[in-house]
């Protein structure tokens, strides 16, 4: 029921007691308009209307009128089918911004009210801070993350799904499937963003062997011993940061919940399957229909891999043809007839940038 259905039933059971009070000289007209929770203005209506109608007469005969801007059945009836046929299991969130894209011009709470009003969705329980609000990054740059999602994203299929954010925008850079995370992926994952929008001056990622070395199962990351990929990141001056606990992954663990609510449903609906190799999707930014300086992204499953076809931001970023380092370390097997020589080599195959971002513009 409505909050003003509620005040209006309420003001029926309690106006016979507050116009006896104010008959018999106990209340003034203020205090019981006060009882009633209406101003004095308002109660003086009151006694004229219930002495010639009874208690009908403080009904506001305006609620039960429909509203002249009231959406029609019909459009109604066909919101509700085309979920019901097409979108059955999708948040309402994503099914709004996919009705956005196909040419639909009503607002996320309409939405949402009609969807719950036919039972296809459930009403979710309020839900209050559950952790503290930690801030972005000033600008663009000074904070990548990347991580990785294993999940069933299509029937049948379980890949790894990579994405390389930043920490300022939520822009997604780069994005992928693999079929298993690793140093390869990750390699990828920083050369797409500084191809595309040059160095940036801190990496933030989980702790897995691929990034770190931890000789204690749970315990802290030896910085002084880097994997590949550490090294890598050391040589072009890019800061590593390790988190410690899910919840300080917070930005891309809550990104892929969004990715997983609505990715599979979307190829699901598009009909792709494993066995559609090579067929493109486009899977636009949660946020597309809102900015539409997101970029869309393009799914191949031939190559389990998502290409940009817009051109991201590149402010406050380093320009220039700059691609992320491979730093291989490999053992050699020597013959006992060699001439001595060091048990390990390694052979960092990098290309040195020819520009550097020393510092942000506007700090």
């Amino acid at each position: 029921m409505k909050p003003t259905k509620v005040l209006q039933e309420i003001r029926k059971m309690r106006f016979e007691e507050a116009y006896e009070g104010w008959n018999a000289g106990r209340l003034t007209q203020a205090e019981a308009a006060r009882i009633l929770g209406v101003c004095e203005r308002s109660f003086r209506r009151y006694p004229g209307r219930y002495e010639t109608d009874g208690i009908e007469g403080l009904i506001d005969r305006r609620q039960e009128q429909a509203s002249n801007r009231q959406a029609p059945v019909d459009e109604v009836m066909a919101l509700t089918d085309e979920y019901r046929r097409r979108y059955m299991g999708w948040n309402v969130k994503h099914f709004h911004s996919w009705n956005i894209r196909t040419g639909g011009t009503r607002s996320y709470t309409w939405v949402k009210r009609h969807l719950q009003e036919a039972e296809l969705v459930p009403k979710a329980k309020k839900r209050g801070t559950h952790r503290k609000r930690l801030e972005r990054s000033a600008l663009p740059g000074m904070m990548i993350h990347q991580d990785g999602s294993t999940h069933e994203w299509v029937a049948g299929q379980k890949w790894d799904l990579i994405v390389t954010m930043d920490d300022a925008t939520k822009e997604h850079y780069s994005m992928f499937f693999v079929a298993e995370e690793g140093t390869a992926s990750s390699f990828r994952g920083v050369h797409d963003v500084i191809e595309a929008q040059g160095l940036f001056s801190s990496f933030y990622s989980d702790r897995g062997s691929h990034y770190w070395h931890t000789p204690e199962a749970g315990g802290k990351v030896d910085k002084g011993n880097p994997t590949q990929f550490g090294r890598a990141l050391r040589y072009l001056g890019i800061e590593m940061i390790a988190a410690y606990s899910p919840e300080a992954r917070g930005r891309s663990e809550r990104a892929f919940g969004t990715h997983q609510g609505r990715l599979p449903f979307e190829l699901a609906a598009a009909g792709i399957t494993p066995i559609l190799a090579g067929v493109g999707y486009e899977y636009p930014s949660p946020a597309a229909h809102q900015k539409q300086d997101r970029p869309c992204l393009v799914l191949c499953l031939r190559n389990f891999q998502v290409h940009a076809i817009t051109q991201p931001h590149r402010r406050h970023y380093q320009a220039g043809g700059i691609y992320a380092p491979g730093c291989q370390k490999e053992s050699l097997q020597t013959c006992r007839n060699d001439p001595p020589r060091p048990s390990s080599l390694c052979h960092c195959h990098c290309e040195r940038p020819s520009q550097r971002k020393s510092n942000f513009p506007g700090r």
